[in-house]
């Protein structure tokens, strides 16, 4: 990690980790940044077998920073929960209700606010945590306050149409597992990966029982994770951090 007076340069392009600051020392560096970067990441939701519960956190983690060894933000510490209720059948998962979690990140967009900042952008590595992102901007829009965040199922689309082939899903799958086994290869046990894929398309959330009203999966995976690589996950990587790069530099430009 950077010391804290690398932090405190901008004059080399460096990100500045705000909570290492004193309030002193955080209301002159706050000035000199457009926007304030807000990684998200569970630290507590299923992943299947083969992945810890602290995933997303991880996952957060490791690309905030290689986010911010390409370009200069003000960043606040990762959030650890958010809106998961796809996951509350699988033990040690954690969801905040989904209004509860949309006024959370706007309290905080908001009380940045106050100190002159308007816009944010958040890492994001959740799935179900779009919908209320998408109404935390739009209603921080009324108070000029601009809201950009990453969708991964946007990414996932953009990319050649052969690198995964597992029929589908969104959930500890190829993609994901392929993201850890290149960002982090020591936390996956891909001798415990499967392929759990429920194709039902008027289904919401996973489910344990198979009588349930949500996608069928006893483990946890939503997807094949066997076919998971470290090769795919470069590739996915690489285009996560050229997307939140370009969004940001966009944001910094307007």
């Amino acid at each position: 990690m950077m010391s804290k007076d690398k932090y405190l340069s901008i004059e080399t392009n460096q990100s500045v980790l705000l909570e290492n600051l004193s309030w002193i020392e955080a209301e002159t560096i706050l000035n000199k940044y457009e926007v304030v970067l807000i990684s998200l990441g569970s630290r507590m939701k299923e992943h299947g077998p083969h992945l810890p519960l602290n995933n997303d956190y991880i996952m957060a983690e490791r690309l905030k920073d290689m986010v911010i060894e390409q370009i200069a933000v003000a960043i606040l510490p990762t959030l650890q929960y958010g809106f998961y209720p796809s996951f509350l059948e699988y033990p040690g998962s954690i969801s905040i209700n989904e209004n509860a979690f949309k006024e959370f990140i706007m309290d905080i967009c908001k009380s940045m606010h106050g100190y002159g900042k308007r816009k944010f952008y958040i890492l994001n590595t959740g799935i179900s945590t779009l919908r209320p992102l998408q109404k935390a901007a739009e209603d921080l829009k009324e108070l000029d306050i601009v809201l950009n965040y990453l969708n991964l199922l946007e990414i996932e689309s953009k990319l050649e149409t052969n690198l995964l082939q597992q029929e589908g899903g969104t959930h500890a799958d190829e993609g994901e597992t392929s993201i850890m086994l290149y960002l982090q290869p020591d936390i996956v046990d891909m001798s415990k990966a499967v392929k759990d894929y429920d194709a039902r398309s008027d289904r919401k959330g996973l489910t344990r029982d198979p009588e349930g009203s949500g996608l069928y999966s006893p483990t946890g995976v939503y997807g094949d994770s066997t076919l998971a690589s470290e090769e795919k996950g470069k590739i996915l990587v690489e285009a996560i951090i050229k997307e939140v790069v370009s969004s940001i530099k966009k944001m910094q430009e307007s």
